[in-house]
């Protein structure tokens, strides 16, 4: 027993009467904890009466050789237990070890090649030593301390993890996959909120860990609900090490929604300690929905997905509305209590949040100015007619930008098969194809000084002008618009726009129009509104519309 432990029991027996009866309850809750008899414990009672043992003066120090050398042995003892320890735990004997550098030495970075006198240190003395200098393969194995750590306010900080169901499979799916086997796993996926412990859970039918499905779980987790208050979007995510985590497409929508992503350590990446395991402010969640919800399942299972969700959610609620781990509150006070000063920030719309997932792909455009992504045939601009370029189609949306150099095209809708022969039209000219018509007009036009071949200066040759050519406090969503989709980048990109939106070009318009124009793009710079007065001003139909 620790010294404290006795000393503590011996203040608590001091304080009570000779003959009172909580005196034998507490000797016995205490030899149970520690696992010794009453004898023993009354024994250790009285132990400071006993008289002190004797010792030598030179008891604890080593006579065999000095004190740092014998250490230096022993440190060279354990890096070789740890040099050679294996996932089982196996590793060389001290025997052994004595054994290697007795007979062909060890090569150390300090002293070169050493080799141990033989019989110099034995395996009992050198483990005594290890024991006590604290080289022991127990201790130097120990994990390190843990830390607790809680979130300050509410958002702070989100765990996201999911796991599979105990209940597996629903017996009637709602969706096969065509091209893989079996039927999907029903997950289920959870955040919960570092800071209060509130949970959103919701079930999902994927193949394996999807970044699809998470995004759309992450959506509806941040998203206004309207029996539920909480969501907002958070200021980090905490998730491991999987394919979700890994994802480009999960990693750039949380980048642009202001998330940071936080990932657990990979495995193996610590020797001193075990990482890349569960943790617990995510997985208690889990058991405590596994252990108190799922189990009813043997009585009734849910028919269809929705239904699923349906129980969940009204369980989650309840777990919502317990107690918090040390405030005196339930879970779900404690996060409305706890929010910032300014409010949560509010979650973007669904179509701004497809428009941030978008994976990009490297595409060669075909001649038709046509591409397939996904099985889905798109027709892009002409200006990349047969070049290779950058493709970001979206996981959610079935629009699709296209990226060559610096320039970004786009968007673009799906398309059907060929053009019907009576409806044949050719695209209109590109700016590439511009060039190369001005080139060939020019190297129709241009010449050279006949002084180039005969070496005389008398000849001139002149040459042609070229022609002309033309629910909760929430802050406003702050949307980053990183394909330039809701504000022009520049004034010359808008009138660009303008005249594909007239297919005239703007130099042809009246002074009338050109200043209506100028007056507008100096006013706003936004697509939407831009767009909405030109299709005001120049309707479909119109003369000077194209």
């Amino acid at each position: 027993m620790p010294v404290e432990a006795i000393v503590t029991l011996r203040r608590r027996l001091s304080a009570l009467p000779a003959r009172h009866p909580e005196r034998g309850p507490l000797l016995a809750q205490t030899a149970d904890l520690y696992d010794v008899s009453r004898a023993t414990l009354y024994r250790l009672l009285r132990g400071e009466r006993r008289p002190k043992d004797a010792h030598r003066a030179d008891r604890g120090t080593p006579r065999i050789m000095p004190a740092d050398e014998i250490e230096w042995w022993c440190e060279v003892v354990a890096a070789m237990k740890a040099r050679t320890s294996n996932r089982q735990g196996r590793r060389l004997s001290t025997n052994r070890i004595l054994q290697i550098v007795t007979e062909h030495g060890v090569e150390t970075p300090d002293r070169g090649l050493v080799k141990l006198p033989p019989g110099r240190l034995t395996a009992s003395t050198l483990n005594r030593h290890m024991r006590r200098l604290g080289y022991d393969t127990a201790r130097l194995t120990r994990e390190r301390p843990a830390v607790r750590y809680q979130a300050e306010r509410s958002n702070m900080l989100w765990h996201f993890d999911m796991s599979p169901s105990d209940l597996k499979q629903l017996k009637v799916p709602t969706w096969l996959d065509p091209d893989r086997q079996g039927a999907p796993t029903l997950m289920l996926f959870s955040v919960v909120d570092d800071r209060s412990g509130v949970a959103y859970q919701e079930y999902a039918l994927v193949y394996g860990e999807d970044a699809e499905a998470a995004l759309r779980f992450l959506y509806r987790a941040m998203a206004p609900k309207e029996d539920n208050p909480f969501g907002g979007i958070p200021d980090s995510i905490q998730i491991d090490g999987g394919p979700v985590g890994k994802s480009a497409v999960f990693n750039r929508v949380m980048e642009c929604l202001g998330v940071e992503v936080i990932r657990h350590m990979p495995k193996g990446s610590d020797p001193q300690r075990t990482t890349a395991r569960a943790k617990g402010k995510v997985e208690r969640p889990f058991r405590t929905v596994k252990e108190a919800h799922e189990t009813l399942y043997h009585f009734h299972e849910p028919d269809s997905e929705d239904e699923a969700n349906r129980w969940l959610a009204r369980y989650v609620t309840t777990y919502n509305n317990g107690g918090h781990r040390h405030e005196q509150r339930s879970r779900i006070e404690d996060w409305l209590a706890r929010l910032p000063e300014a409010g949560v920030r509010a979650m973007c719309t669904w179509e701004r949040y497809c428009a941030f997932a978008r994976e990009p792909e490297r595409r060669r455009v075909g001649i038709d100015c046509r591409l397939t992504v996904a099985g889905v045939t798109y027709e892009v601009s002409p200006e990349v007619a047969g070049e290779t370029v950058v493709v970001w189609w979206g996981l959610f949306d079935q629009e699709l930008w296209v990226e060559h150099g610096e320039e970004r095209y786009g968007p673009f809708d799906p398309v059907g098969g060929p053009v019907p022969l009576h409806r044949y039209r050719k695209h209109r000219k590109s700016r590439r194809e511009v060039r190369a018509d001005r080139v060939d007009e020019l190297a129709t036009r241009i010449g050279i000084p006949r002084s180039v071949l005969s070496g005389e200066t008398d000849v001139v040759v002149t040459v042609l002008p070229a022609t002309n050519s033309a629910a909760v406090p929430s802050r406003s969503f702050v949307d980053p618009d990183p394909f330039a989709e809701l504000t022009f980048a520049t004034p010359l990109k808008a009138r660009m726009a303008i005249a594909d939106e007239l297919r005239l070009p703007l130099g042809s318009l009246g002074e009338e129009d050109r200043g209506f124009i100028d007056a507008l793009l100096a006013r706003t710079l936004s697509r939407p509104e831009v767009m909405g007065e030109i299709r005001r001003r120049f309707p479909p139909g119109h003369k000077r519309s194209g």
